[in-house]
């Protein structure tokens, strides 16, 4: 699939694709753990958001995909910075932030960064603080010592080889935890979960309906649906958010 590459001010090369908007409003997917912008749900979505004539951006993090780095040297902060630049660089006017799993507390993160821009969010099994309070419990204590003392453990995965999860990454997750406070956003926010999601279990995201300021938050719980929500049902229900939302640009 066709991308180009930017540099961020941090001297990391990063892979994205953008389309500029005619409406004037541009969704932004932020992408999960491990994962990156070659997914069904983001493709869907890209094509969804040219023919309405809305802006597109989607990118991979450092050490995702097709962007330089090494997977085992981000950290949260990292990410984090990856999409505030990609934002920054690649994107102007008003956003509607959609983020899949980890990318979820990405969209929380870079909202609370740019909230003048940030008309919308449609989080998908969201999974902010998932480094601490998802993570690090599902570790054994043997696991637990080896990241403490060596720096790092190999997590099995169901896709491919196992891979390491570092100190760092878990450490410098706490200093991003959002889920103990109140999230000062007021913009619109639409949840997507199922209920049978083994990653991340779906009170774990509905705590951010308690946790979020704004009075217009919509939970979604799909009964059947996992964590990955890529069936055609899945994809079709999250355009049709995406859709609800296309008209909030206009105030933004």
């Amino acid at each position: 699939m066709d991308h180009e590459n930017f540099e961020s001010p941090q001297g990391r090369r990063l892979a994205y694709r953008a389309t500029a908007p005619r409406t004037g409003l541009t969704y932004v997917w932020l992408s999960g753990f491990k994962s990156d912008m070659t997914g069904t749900k983001v493709t869907v979505l890209e094509d969804w958001a040219k023919q309405q004539g809305h802006g597109f951006l989607a990118f991979d993090y450092s050490g995702h995909g097709v962007s330089g780095g090494a997977f085992e040297e981000g950290t949260i902060s990292a990410w984090r910075e990856d999409a505030l630049a990609a934002i920054d660089a690649l994107t102007s006017g008003p956003l509607v932030l959609v983020g899949s799993s980890m990318g979820g507390w990405m969209a929380l993160l870079a909202a609370l960064a740019l909230k003048a821009r940030v008309a919308a969010m449609v989080l998908i099994a969201p999974a902010p603080d998932f480094t601490q309070k998802l993570m690090w419990p599902e570790f054994t204590p043997e696991q637990q010592n080896e990241i403490m003392e060596k720096g790092l453990t190999l997590r099995p995965s169901d896709y491919g080889d196992p891979y390491p999860i570092t100190r760092a990454l878990i450490e410098d997750g706490k200093q991003w935890a959002l889920l103990d406070d109140p999230i000062e956003l007021m913009c619109p926010v639409r949840i997507l979960q199922g209920q049978q999601d083994p990653d991340v279990p779906w009170e774990h995201a509905f705590r951010l309906v308690d946790a979020l300021v704004s009075e217009d938050v919509v939970f979604s719980l799909i009964k059947d649906g996992d964590h990955r929500l890529s069936r055609d049902q899945d994809i079709a229900r999250l355009v049709a958010t995406c859709a609800e939302l296309s008209g909030v640009g206009q105030s933004a």
